[in-house]
């Protein structure tokens, strides 16, 4: 595995919103929600990443084609911009399509940020699904699985700070030092999103230390924990415990509003089944104060339900 953000505790994340079908003209509110949620104590903020669309953008919210219901076309302003902005809270990429990326590119990109951010950088990333996505970057969509490890192989072998060699059928290098290095010795935090097959669950062993469940084994996370631990028994993989986000279920009052309470209600299970990474997805006000209003609410409820009440927001 590479590196570790395994907090003893559950955390609470969001994720903004740095996509739309048009351009908004003003990404503004995409900064002033980040920095909402470092100062109301949210524990980690994920964006969105895609390269290129193909020209059914109906794709993105049909399961049999590998989207999701209701999902929408990303992708806008991402990581960097909002690491500059925040503070405390981690940074996430959820999910980044690696393997568009050149191997050594990426692996720059990565560490730099990670240190820019003061080592706050979780690294998700996953296989995709839209075949004209890779068609565009000239990659061989059917190959999609190895490129991500071969990916992550490089990223792994150049984060290491040392001169190093590395030899695949894809790449080859010798004697090859990559700065800077990413704050903590092992690495950035690598999150590996997909649901539960052998590959996910071979690539999970290999450099994971976080799952992000994808379709069916994400809206049943419960007994989508169960099978991937079930599926890495099965194949004999020298698994280590492994993070998991799930998503907390908003549940509302008779007016639309978020009963709080009641939404926190839904913490307990999914943190018994394993869920160290709890999503929860609300609106927000456009201004910068209310959103941290709304968001501090949850936090302290958040913390509160998961033993964190000692805990206080950023000042």
């Amino acid at each position: 595995m590479t590196g570790s953000s395994t907090a003893a505790l559950p955390q609470l994340s969001i994720q903004v919103v740095n996509f739309a079908a048009e351009p908004p003209g003003d990404w503004t509110r995409l900064s002033d929600h980040a920095v909402a949620a470092d100062r109301a104590g949210v524990d980690r903020l994920a964006v969105a990443d895609h390269v290129a669309f193909g020209d059914d953008l109906d794709d993105y919210g049909d399961p049999s084609k590998g989207g999701t219901i209701g999902g929408r076309q990303p992708t806008g302003p991402g990581g960097a911009w909002l690491a500059a902005r925040t503070e405390q809270i981690r940074l996430q990429t959820g999910i980044l399509l690696a393997a568009l990326r050149r191997p050594v590119v990426l692996a720059k990109t990565a560490a730099t940020l990670d240190v820019l951010s003061n080592g706050r950088l979780d690294l998700g990333v996953g296989v995709g699904w839209q075949a004209a996505e890779y068609e565009s970057a000239g990659l061989d969509f059917t190959n999609r699985g190895r490129l991500l490890d071969h990916s992550l192989e490089v990223c792994r072998a150049l984060w290491a700070g040392e001169p190093t060699a590395y030899t695949s059928d894809e790449l080859a290098f010798d004697d090859i030092q990559a700065m800077p290095s990413p704050v903590h010795g092992n690495g950035v935090p690598i999150w590996i999103s997909g649901t539960v097959n052998r590959r996910t669950a071979r690539r999970l062993a290999t450099f994971g230390c976080g799952w992000i469940p994808w379709g069916a084994d994400r809206a049943d996370v419960v007994n989508g924990i169960a099978a991937m631990r079930a599926l890495q028994e099965e194949m004999d993989l020298d698994a280590r415990p492994f993070e998991v986000q799930g998503s907390l279920p908003v549940v509302r009052n008779d007016a639309g509003d978020v009963d709080v309470p009641l939404t926190m209600e839904g913490v307990a299970p999914l943190v018994e089944a394993g869920v160290t990474d709890c999503r929860i997805a609300v609106p927000l006000p456009a201004d910068p104060s209310g959103a941290e209003d709304v968001l501090a609410e949850l936090v302290a409820s958040f913390r509160a339900v998961t033993g964190r009440g000692d805990i206080e927001p950023s000042p």
